[in-house]
């Protein structure tokens, strides 16, 4: 596929997302999905594989909360494999506070799929609102 292709997929996936429609977004991932989030929180790490990423990341992060999430692309850029998304997020938690991070998100895709995806986000955010994860 080429850059224009790629940078079409995930500007649909991420005009799902910012309506709250995640399918799209989901269904993008490949079944060997790499999912990494930067920093030092309980929620950085390395997340391999669909099933991983839906039971170790997505299951406990939407347990914290109460509204849909949805998320914002304001650019998203492509060269070849990968796709570059500055997005924002926006949701409420459980505690009451929102959670609004901003991200910027390198996928690398691979004949039509989401290969992997590195997450850079306001990880001071992250430890002041959201749970801790529980390590398995």
């Amino acid at each position: 596929m080429t850059s224009e292709d790629n940078k079409r997929l995930i500007t649909a996936a991420m005009d799902a997302l910012a309506v709250g429609d995640s399918k799209p977004f989901s269904a993008l991932m490949h079944r060997d999905f790499v999912w990494t989030i930067t920093g030092s929180t309980s929620w950085s790490g390395e997340y391999r594989g669909l099933e991983a990423v839906r039971r170790d990341l997505f299951a406990p992060l939407f347990a914290n909360f109460t509204t849909t999430y949805r998320n914002q692309a304001r650019n998203i850029l492509s060269d070849g494999d990968f796709v570059v998304v500055e997005c924002t997020g926006d949701v409420m938690t459980k505690s009451g506070k929102p959670y609004n991070n901003v991200y910027c998100y390198v996928i690398r895709m691979a004949q039509g799929k989401m290969m992997s995806l590195m997450e850079y986000l306001d990880t001071q955010l992250v430890a002041d609102v959201l749970e801790p994860r529980a390590l398995a």
